[in-house]
């Protein structure tokens, strides 16, 4: 009893005190920044220039004049924060510094907004026409401060870092004139309209807020162009005059791109094009769409060393497809009407999947990449997806929020976690459809008929139509009548699915597994000096035996194996691809793997019971004789080739 009334007296205080404790209430968030309105910015044309010159110390110098409706006493400036292609919040607000303004010769006072970051409020004073904002974009100098975009030998200008804009506008209804201050002897390529200046100063025509942010600029004092046809240009930089040493037959290829894209697509949506493309090592590497132009990066030795190089071709193919699939037809809520409503990524497989589908296709089509390496690279992720942990509980549809959620955030163990998996395994669902399409119309249609009818209308369009689910479904229908609303919820909208291989299968190949990589797989871990064994003992090694990632539920992960561990020694020898390899085949007969670890200043010993072998994926065809299974058909160019040059016989 003594013991009850202690508690009560107990629990009574505690309710007094409590009662007695602070409890604040929540302040409402402030919004004053207006909301975007059709309607025509009433200022006038802002000039943005941009000081690119300062190369040593990657520094971009702006100065932009914003005129003012008559009676303004404030306006609220944005810096964009959701950039298109990335579908993110990305814009680099912290990369502006110095920021000022002036109106009427005097420094104005300004405020960010507490709640909106990316805005600045500034008052004005009576009878300013006009403020000026100068600041400071600081370029990263290395890659541990984000992307480089310039070197003393070319940069990557992208006009949203460099400006603010008027808030309470559709982007396309602000009006801007660029202008641009290079390094002496430089070369500059963008799709901008209406160029003026020679040397070091250029300007464009007057364009769209929109448009200007579209239409980012490559500059250099190493430069070759080609016409690819089409309305369409190469514009080539590199870090030195070698890297410019494209042959015929590599243009050649670039050119067949066009034509396949044209024969595939139907219909031009640009009305010219400029493929922006940097072979560098020293440029922060970028694949980013545009609708009349495209930013594109290789390794410096691209075009000298063709053959080594293949594996990344399919980037400019990727890119250019975008012009069609992204840019004009776009996912309802991955347009906005300006850089800061935020964008809404649940259905980027039929953005990104689809254009990561046409990318592969197009670069088989073209020449750009050989049919081996394709295969390759479908084997690559058909393995990849056959084996990953994340795809029990995680849907493709819920990957294409990842970018929102930490965009290319590298993540401890990503084979549970997902990631941007809306690319490649929306490749296989475009592939399925392809290869549905073909069964079902008993080969007289493919995926190009759908192409044609979702892409393919109102030629010169290069504004913007947007879809939802449902015309993605209606116009698979009108191609092949099917029941494609429950084919799409299953192998996009649901988690816990088969592993995407139907259409691989269904176009006649299947995926096996073998002791050596394929051309893809070898060629990809030739150029990033690694060697994984994902597929066996479930992990990736660098160079020097550094795990650079374990995939969930494999012998390593369950061996206790995490990232940043290096493999020291191997059945005590010291670490090598070759001897780690040699141990794996060894251990088929027994006795397992021995891994001397190391991880910060601990060592230890482990041994690991793994009698698999060594595992890379493939693709084996398994149609019967020697016409063209569906693949085949998919894979082969639609452009009439030049018959071969036959053999005069001998007399």
């Amino acid at each position: 009893m003594k013991g009850k009334l202690i508690a009560l007296a107990l629990a009574a205080a505690s309710t007094a005190a409590l009662a007695a404790n602070s409890m604040p209430q929540a302040v409402p968030l402030s919004q004053q920044v207006p909301t975007a309105r059709d309607i025509p910015y009433p200022g006038g044309t802002i000039l943005l220039d941009v000081d690119a010159s300062d190369t040593a110390r990657g520094l971009f110098r702006v100065t932009e004049t914003i005129p003012l409706a008559p009676n303004t006493r404030r306006i609220t400036l944005l810096y964009p924060q959701w950039l298109p292609g990335n579908h993110a919040p990305t814009g680099p607000i912290t990369q502006l510094v110095d920021l000022q303004f002036e109106a009427n010769g005097q420094k104005l006072q300004w405020k960010r907004d507490p709640v909106e970051l990316w805005a600045f409020h500034v008052e004005l004073p009576a009878g300013a026409s006009s403020v000026t904002a100068r600041f400071i974009h600081t370029a990263p100098l290395q890659d541990s401060e984000g992307r480089v975009t310039m070197t003393p030998d070319m940069l990557n200008l992208q006009w949203e870092k460099m400006s603010l804009y008027p808030a309470g506008h559709y982007v396309r209804q602000i009006r801007v004139r660029p202008s641009l201050l290079l390094p002496r002897g430089w070369s500059a390529a963008t799709a901008l309209d209406g160029r003026e200046g020679q040397g070091e100063r250029l300007s464009w025509a007057e364009t769209s807020y929109e448009t200007l942010v579209d239409s980012p600029l490559f500059a250099g004092r190493h430069f070759r162009k080609w016409d690819l046809g089409q309305g369409v240009a190469l514009n080539l930089f590199a870090d030195g005059a070698e890297g410019l040493a494209a042959k015929d037959e590599h243009i050649a290829a670039y050119r067949a791109l066009v034509d396949e894209a044209l024969l595939a697509f139907g219909a031009k949506h640009f009305d010219h094009y400029d493929v922006l493309l940097g072979a560098t090592d020293k440029l922060g590497g970028i694949g980013l769409e545009h609708h009349r132009s495209s930013e594109n990066t290789l390794d410096s030795d691209a075009f000298t060393e063709w053959d080594k190089n293949e594996s990344d071709r399919d980037l400019v193919p990727h890119e250019f497809s975008h012009s069609w699939s992204g840019k004009y037809r776009r996912p309802a809520r991955l347009w906005t009407p300006d850089y800061r409503q935020p964008m809404q990524g649940d259905l980027l497989w039929a953005y990104e999947g689809q254009d990561e589908f046409w990318g592969l296709v197009l670069a088989a089509r073209s020449g750009l990449q050989s049919k081996d390496m394709v295969l390759g690279q479908l084997a690559s992720i058909a393995g990849k997806y056959s084996e990953q942990a994340g795809r029990r509980w995680r849907s493709i549809e819920d990957t294409g929020f990842d970018p929102a959620l930490g965009y290319r955030k590298p993540k401890p163990w990503p084979s549970l976690a997902r990631g941007t998996d809306y690319y490649s395994e929306g490749a296989l669902f475009w592939l399925e459809a392809d290869q549905l399409i073909r069964q079902g119309t008993g080969g007289r249609k493919s995926i190009d008929d759908f192409a044609r009818a979702f892409f393919g209308m109102n030629p010169g369009d290069w504004g913007q139509l947007t879809f939802e689910q449902a015309d993605v479904e209606a116009t698979l229908n009108a191609v092949y009548p099917h029941d494609w609303k429950s084919f799409i919820d299953t192998r996009l909208n649901q988690p816990d699915q088969p592993a995407p291989l139907g259409g691989i299968e269904a176009g006649g190949y299947r995926l096996i597994w073998k002791d050596q990589p394929n051309s893809y797989d070898k060629a990809r871990m030739a150029a990033g000096k690694n060697l994984s064994l994902v597929h066996s003992l479930g992990l990736v090694l660098d160079k020097d035996g550094k795990v650079g990632s374990v995939q969930w539920d494999s012998p390593a992960f369950n061996a206790g194996i995490v990232n940043g561990t290096q493999v020291v020694a191997v059945g005590g020898l010291t670490y090598s691809a070759d001897t780690i390899k040699q141990a794996i085949q060894l251990a088929r007969q027994g006795g397992g793997i021995e891994l001397l670890l190391k991880r910060g200043d601990r060592y230890r010993t482990i041994r690991i019971d793994y009698r698999g072998g060594l595992r890379w994926p493939w693709l084996e065809r398994t149609a019967a004789g020697k016409a063209p299974a569906g693949l085949d058909l998919l894979l082969a160019p639609k452009r009439p080739l030049p018959k071969a040059k036959t053999k005069a016989k001998a007399k």
